[in-house]
């Protein structure tokens, strides 16, 4: 996480993820690169290009300047501005530095009106190997305390246990192992308990502090939300491939439903292979 990319269309909607990145920036001591991205429906319909660009460069001088003491003295704050269609420019935008992460909003005004609602957000998750948190506008962005980490039979489920090791030591923040299932199946539930036992003591190698749960439930994004907000959760930690193979048992997508649904940031995590030292999260059943 040296490099923060968050989407900017200078609508009130879209700061609140500068915002929120100014928290995680100072945690980790990133650098923070806002994106600006010209579109031809914006150059046809309003101004041109050569003058949105003008526009756009005198409003980002003065986002600078205004979150400048948000940011770490050592914190690299700079914009980009670029053309193209948007959730291909972030994603690339993000895959150009090697460790970086997207912060965004999932609704917005102005020109991305139509860009931050549900499936198209999605898009830049699908895009980018990059983490990607997706905000709410009226969401109290509070630095993460509370974590809930749901996980289930997939294989890929466990993969996102360092980076979320990683956000809890930086965060002081404490886990909640949700194992989420819509199956009663003793199987089923063998298979999570055995995941969750892996994943606890992984993070009892690094005193990370954590609480474990199961829940049964129709729709998993439902469950997961009322969850997390019983425990007054301040970030969902969720994989992109769980969210595909979660796809065809929900009605609609499991990633369009969390970020459309949740009342809380959601942090998404790419899939990779990885044997850790001292605990192994390999495919299903290692």
């Amino acid at each position: 996480m040296k490099k923060i990319i968050v989407p900017i269309d200078f609508s009130e909607e879209s700061l609140y993820a500068l915002d929120y990145a100014s928290i995680w920036a100072n945690k980790y001591k990133s650098d923070v690169q806002m994106v600006y991205v010209q579109t031809r429906k914006a150059s046809k319909h309003w101004i041109s290009e050569k003058k949105e660009k003008e526009s756009v460069e005198k409003q980002f001088i003065e986002l600078q300047k205004k979150y400048a003491d948000k940011f770490h003295k050592a914190c690299k704050f700079n914009y980009i501005i670029k053309k193209g269609r948007v959730f291909e420019e972030i994603a690339e935008q993000a895959e150009a530095f090697d460790d970086s992460m997207v912060i965004c909003t999932t609704h917005g005004e102005s020109g991305w009106s139509n860009f931050f609602i549900g499936s198209n957000t999605y898009r830049i998750v699908e895009g980018t190997m990059r983490p990607v948190i997706s905000i709410g506008v009226n969401q109290k962005h509070k630095k993460p305390k509370t974590i809930v980490m749901p996980i289930d039979i997939t294989k890929e489920t466990r993969e996102k246990v360092p980076l979320v090791a990683s956000v809890a030591k930086h965060f002081d923040a404490e886990v909640h192992i949700l194992k989420v299932t819509s199956s009663t199946g003793e199987g089923i539930h063998n298979t999570l308990n055995l995941y969750a036992k892996q994943v606890a003591k992984y993070f009892d190698e690094r005193d990370v502090k954590y609480k474990s749960s199961l829940i049964v439930g129709d729709n998993i994004t439902d469950v997961t939300i009322e969850y997390a907000k019983t425990v007054e959760a301040n970030l969902i930690i969720i994989m992109t491939e769980q969210i595909k193979a979660w796809t065809n048992m929900l009605m609609g997508s499991y990633a369009q439903q969390m970020l459309n649904n949740s009342p809380i940031p959601v942090l998404s995590v790419t899939p990779y292979d990885v044997t850790l030292k001292g605990s192994s999260f390999r495919t299903m059943g290692g």
